[in-house]
C-alpha cells in the first residue's frame, strides 16, 4: 500500500514548484499563493514529491489523483521466472507446444527458465542434450526474439538456462 500525500494544509513548505490542472509548470510559488489558486478554482494542492527543494506540488482533485495511484500501483507486473520443462527424447510437435508456452510468457514480460531433465544413462549424451535445447531455441527464435540471461548450464538433473525478451 501507499502513503497518502500531504495536501492544502498539511503541505510544510514555504515554497513548492507548482504544477497545475493541466499539467503545465507554473514554477516556483509561496505556499500560501499556490493554496488560494487551487482554492479559487475549487481544486486541492497535492505535494507530489518532497524528494527536491523546493516540493513538487499539483493543483488537482485529490480523490481523483488517488484513485490514480491506485491504478499505477495495481498495473505494475514484476517479472517472474517461468518454468518450461523438456525431457530428452521430446517429440517436436511437443516442443513446439512448450515454445509456444514459452512466447506467452515472454510477451507477458516473465522470463523463462528452460530445463532439460535427464534421467540415468540420458546423462552420459550432453552433447545431444545440449541439441535438444539448440531446436527448442530454433523453434522459440521463429515466434519471438529472445536474448540470454543466463548460459546453458549442466547442472545436478539435467540443463538450464534462463532467457527473457529482447
Amino acid at each position: 500500500m501507499f502513503k497518502k500525500p500531504p495536501i492544502n494544509n498539511q503541505i510544510r513548505a514555504a515554497q513548492v514548484r507548482l504544477i497545475d490542472e493541466n499539467d503545465q509548470q507554473i514554477g516556483v510559488v509561496a505556499l500560501k499563493d499556490a493554496l488560494e489558486m487551487a482554492w479559487s478554482k475549487k481544486l486541492d494542492l497535492i505535494q507530489v514529491t518532497d524528494k527536491v527543494n523546493p516540493p513538487v506540488a499539483k493543483i488537482a482533485e485529490f480523490g481523483k489523483y488517488l484513485y490514480n495511484l491506485q491504478k499505477k500501483e495495481k498495473n505494475v507486473h514484476t517479472s517472474e521466472v517461468k518454468g518450461i520443462r523438456l525431457t530428452y527424447n521430446i517429440s517436436p510437435h511437443d516442443m513446439e507446444t512448450r515454445a509456444l508456452n514459452a512466447e506467452k510468457f515472454l510477451k507477458k514480460g516473465d522470463r523463462v527458465k528452460i530445463e532439460l531433465r535427464l534421467r540415468g544413462r540420458q546423462k552420459a549424451f550432453g552433447n545431444l542434450s545440449r541439441e535438444k535445447v539448440g531446436q527448442f531455441l530454433a523453434i522459440l527464435e521463429k515466434h519471438i526474439p529472445y536474448k540470454i540471461d543466463k548460459e546453458l548450464k549442466n547442472e545436478m538433473g539435467g540443463f538450464n538456462m534462463i532467457i527473457s525478451k529482447k
